[in-house]
């Protein structure tokens, strides 16, 4: 006779195991500890196999049959029950977050710049894949994708959390055109995280805090690189993906200037930073370690080897040493622009220092190098004021302007 509740439940363990039928092949496999396994006999090709079906109460005796007659349907149509759950556990593997994510990034690379694609590649195996990277990704939660990104959040880094769930939310939504899931659940994290302020990073203004914090950068005991990075990023305020990925070949110590290809550039046009002795002089004290290499500051530490420190390390360090909230990298361009305007320097020459999209098309028509003898005179001021700071602690009222 079928199985029904009471019935099971009143099965008891004996000396070896057992077996009661339900029907059309289900039965439960009594185990001498009491355990009760759900199991599921059937033939195919002549051949006679077994099924597991669960434990019971977690499933019920509702589901097993439930699960039987789905495997039977399969018989039917010629399948091997067995063999569907073993291919269904493959493909599985191919649809955790990480195998589509790393699909995404090579189905899209073919738009992006090879620093974009880098970046997102960074994002993905720093902050992502070591959380949710195994999670199925038609399994995975809205809950899951919040607490990997408050991990960010917790280190203050909160643009790298937003750019993080931005790039999470690509790599779903091009599962779900790929049948691979159903919906882009980064969608119910609206207002879930904390928002900065578009357009705005943090940065010091007040000149006895940011003599301090050029003290704090000379005084550190950290990578040697990371330091000569965070020594002339206040001096050349460039983007810190364009300073991370300085590249020897962009470097004229005689003509003391950096190239950056058009391709590295935000606005996609060639940009030339004109360096001050201070930074020739540290770019000069760096050389006989990453000279002979690609970047400036090399380094083949962590897990993606990009040849090159990670964007995100200097910004770590001015955290580490007590700005966290008060100062990021991208806030040398803040604090140099702001500075700058309110001396009276001309605004359209400091825009076009800092590399900014112009608002018209006459202005966009200048080339890269506009107002460059101008700029290279701010940029060697700029450059004195600060290192007057950390001697003889000039306030602000003595920079004196040109131009």
């Amino acid at each position: 006779m079928p199985l029904n509740v009471p019935k099971i439940n009143a099965l008891k363990a004996k000396d070896k195991d057992y077996k009661i039928s339900d029907e059309k092949g289900l039965y439960l496999l009594v185990k001498k500890n009491g355990s009760k396994y759900w199991r599921f006999k059937y033939r195919i090709n002549g051949v006679e196999k077994l099924l597991s079906l669960g434990v019971y109460p977690d499933v019920s005796l509702k589901e097993a049959r439930e699960e039987r007659d789905s495997a039977r349907k399969q018989i039917r149509d010629g399948l091997d029950p067995s063999l569907m759950r073993k291919l269904e556990k493959a493909g599985s593997k191919e649809n955790t977050f990480q195998a589509v994510a790393e699909e995404f990034l090579i189905s899209n690379s073919h738009k992006w710049s090879d620093s974009h694609q880098l970046h997102i590649k960074q994002c993905y195996e720093r902050d992502v894949f070591p959380w949710i990277g195994s999670r199925p990704l038609k399994d995975l939660t809205a809950m899951e994708v919040l607490t990997t990104l408050r991990r960010i959040v917790d280190r203050g880094a909160l643009e790298t959390a937003a750019r993080t769930k931005q790039f999470i939310g690509q790599a779903i939504r091009y599962g779900v055109v790929t049948g691979k899931a159903e919906r882009d659940v980064t969608q119910d994290l609206r207002g879930a995280l904390p928002s900065p302020v578009k357009g705005h990073y943090n940065a010091v203004i007040d000149s006895k805090i940011l003599r301090q914090l050029l003290l704090d950068i000379d005084a550190y005991q950290g990578s040697f690189v990371v330091r000569i990075a965070l020594q002339i990023q206040p001096m050349v305020f460039a983007r810190p993906a364009n300073l991370v990925e300085m590249e020897w070949s962009e470097i004229d110590l005689e003509k003391a200037q950096w190239v950056i290809p058009a391709e590295k550039m935000k606005m996609k046009d060639r940009h030339i930073v004109p360096l001050a002795t201070q930074v020739v002089e540290r770019l000069n004290e760096i050389y006989p370690l990453t000279g002979k290499g690609k970047y400036v500051f090399s380094s083949n530490q962590g897990k993606v080897k990009t040849g090159h420190i990670s964007r995100e390390t200097p910004g770590a360090i001015i955290r580490r040493l007590g700005y966290k909230g008060t100062h990021t990298m991208h806030g040398f361009r803040t604090t140099a622009s702001t500075t700058l305007h309110e001396k009276g320097f001309n605004s359209d020459m400091i825009e076009r220092q800092l590399a900014h999209a112009e608002r018209n098309a006459v202005k966009a028509a200048y080339c890269h190098a506009e107002y460059l003898p101008e700029r290279k005179q701010m940029m060697q001021i700029w450059a004195d004021h600060l290192e007057a700071l950390k001697t003889d602690n000039v306030i602000i009222g003595d920079f004196k302007r040109t131009g």
